[in-house]
């Protein structure tokens, strides 16, 4: 009887370990931006990992940031056949994937950090979401990030400005409103806008204040055109995750993980007002001028707009105009 139940006792350990080690999961996160606490898209990404781990449900995240694991527009791709399974991506990168995408790095569409929470809520944003979730993939956060112009030599404040210069271009619709102001683009991906500037490839380039930041970019400008009361530059850069690894998960584990999303969007938007001013801080403390747009300014690249980026998604992606008019309604 003592070997029967010594058996049966053993038995049921080796099944609990068997359990316990079924249970454990390890995800991949992946994202193109500096890590060790030099980026705050990062930190969002590192805190999802901690929570994930610290809520107990045997979930692992393991974050590969810097462009480690996969190339900044491939992330897209690998989420949707689940072969990465978190990443802080800039939506637009997928645009040519997904053409409504492009309305999420869409000049003027934002306009200010505070419209970008309530943007949040919009039937605008009910849409991409949804847009995102057919092609297998879920938001975990929302995210949008401040941005603006920096330049080698002269500042940019109208269009008549970028007449003549290579200027680098985070997406389409941008690319279309600055070829229209008399500009030649060049589209390198964020983290290689540093070497571009140094070796004359850009002489300018439109990109958020966290990578201006994080990227040094004050080491190689001479202007930077700052977000202020009038932001032509926004971007939308979520925390995604593959609706298929999503759905390998137990419901505690996608709780948890959903859970850690939206404490990272909320972590993220108390912060980022405080980012955009240490940015800026940053350049000036660099000696490099910083302007912002006033009204007059801010109206004239709206018109420029309207006549190329606006123009061109209406008439290239099916629901383009309902997608701008629904955004532009968030008051």
């Amino acid at each position: 009887m003592r070997t029967l139940s010594t058996l049966l006792v053993g038995a049921a350990a080796a099944l609990m370990l068997t359990t316990t080690a079924q249970a454990q999961v390890t995800l991949k996160a992946s994202h193109q931006f500096p890590g060790g606490k030099h980026d705050v898209r990062d930190d969002m990404v590192q805190m999802i990992a901690k929570e994930a781990k610290d809520a107990n449900v045997g979930l692992n995240v393991q974050v590969y940031p810097g462009a480690s694991l996969f190339k900044p527009k491939e992330q897209w791709n690998a989420m949707v056949n689940g072969q990465l399974d978190i990443s802080l991506f800039p939506l637009d990168y997928a645009s040519g994937k997904v053409p409504s995408f492009s309305a999420t790095l869409m000049p003027g569409l934002i306009r200010s950090q505070e419209r970008a929470k309530r943007i949040n809520d919009s039937k605008f944003m009910k849409d991409i979401r949804a847009d995102i979730e057919k092609h297998g993939v879920i938001v975990l956060s929302d995210a949008w990030f401040a941005g603006g112009v920096a330049s080698k030599d002269k500042c940019i404040l109208k269009p008549s400005d970028l007449k003549g210069l290579k200027i680098r271009s985070a997406g389409p619709t941008f690319a279309a409103m600055w070829q229209a102001a008399g500009a030649s683009v060049v589209s390198p991906p964020s983290n290689e806008i540093y070497n571009a500037f140094q070796t004359g490839v850009i002489n300018a380039t439109d990109t958020s204040l966290g990578s201006f930041g994080s990227m040094r970019l004050y080491e190689v400008s001479g202007c930077l055109t700052a977000p202020g009361d009038n932001a032509l530059w926004f971007m939308y850069e979520p925390v995604l995750m593959s609706k298929k690894s999503f759905e390998k998960l137990n419901k505690k584990q996608q709780a948890a993980v959903l859970k850690a999303g939206k404490d990272a969007q909320a972590f993220y938007q108390k912060k980022a007002d405080a980012m955009n001013e240490e940015t800026i801080k940053q350049f000036k403390d660099h000696k490099v001028k910083v302007v912002t747009l006033d009204d007059a300014d801010y109206k004239a690249w709206i018109a420029e707009a309207k006549k190329s980026a606006y123009a061109k998604f209406a008439k290239d992606v099916p629901n383009g105009q309902k997608l701008i008019d629904e955004a532009l309604a968030v008051k």
